[in-house]
């Protein structure tokens, strides 16, 4: 198997996030890394995919946005706008998806495939919803709700971007906006689901194992900091 190296970073600003994935990904590119997975946290921040409609998403005023310290990026991601806070882990899957992956339904698949097998480690029975990415879980009256989102970006089949998994996520931040575009259903979180906290350490180790049995790749090493 092809090795996984992880990179456990803590809270990180998402603008620092950016400038890594840019680094990593021509470091990748240019095959002075292997695979690359990064895992963390964000303060409180608004990202904006490359859907036309993803500002219009933004409901709430940029006083109100200032007043709770939330920050709004413009991103090359695909999808439409999201939120990312503490509680909340981050993936960003620095990959070469060449020569045998080079298949952006699949990965995106693949991707929702690493957060239902999060979910089941909890005994929470996440799914799919037709026409639409994520993770999904049901609830008997509201109907499914996001516990995982997706926005990635592939060039020249190497990856950036990637997941959010809420775990202990204030899921008030997402009132700010519609998220994902998506009006119909609500979000959800580990806690919420399960009815009791979880650490984001032992989250964060459920993800890497399912993402390497998913993709196939051997972890080799894990830098853990913050």
């Amino acid at each position: 198997m092809r090795p996984l190296d992880v990179r456990r970073l803590g809270v990180v600003p998402y603008a620092e996030a950016l400038e890594l994935q840019k680094q990593l990904v021509e470091e990748r590119r240019a095959g002075r890394i292997p695979d690359t997975l990064l895992l963390q946290q964000h303060p409180h921040v608004l990202t904006v995919g490359v859907k036309k409609e993803g500002r219009s998403h933004i409901l709430a005023s940029p006083d109100r946005l200032q007043a709770l310290g939330v920050e709004v990026f413009d991103t090359g991601r695909g999808g439409d706008v999201t939120y990312h806070g503490p509680g909340q882990v981050v993936g960003y899957p620095i990959m070469d998806l060449n020569p045998d992956r080079r298949d952006v339904h699949r990965y995106v698949r693949d991707i929702e495939e690493v957060m239902i097998r999060a979910c089941a480690r909890y005994g929470i029975e996440a799914g799919r919803i037709q026409g639409l990415t994520g993770a999904w879980v049901a609830h008997p009256v509201r109907g499914p709700e996001k516990i995982g989102a997706i926005g990635v970006r592939i060039s020249r089949w190497i990856t950036s971007h990637g997941f959010a998994f809420n775990v202990t996520t204030a899921l008030d931040y997402f009132g700010l906006i519609v998220p994902c575009g998506i009006r119909e259903h609500g979000v959800t979180s580990l806690e919420k689901a399960t009815g009791r906290p979880h650490l984001i350490h032992d989250v964060e180790s459920g993800l890497i194992d399912e993402f390497a049995a998913v993709f196939e790749r051997e972890v080799t090493d894990v830098l853990s900091k913050g």
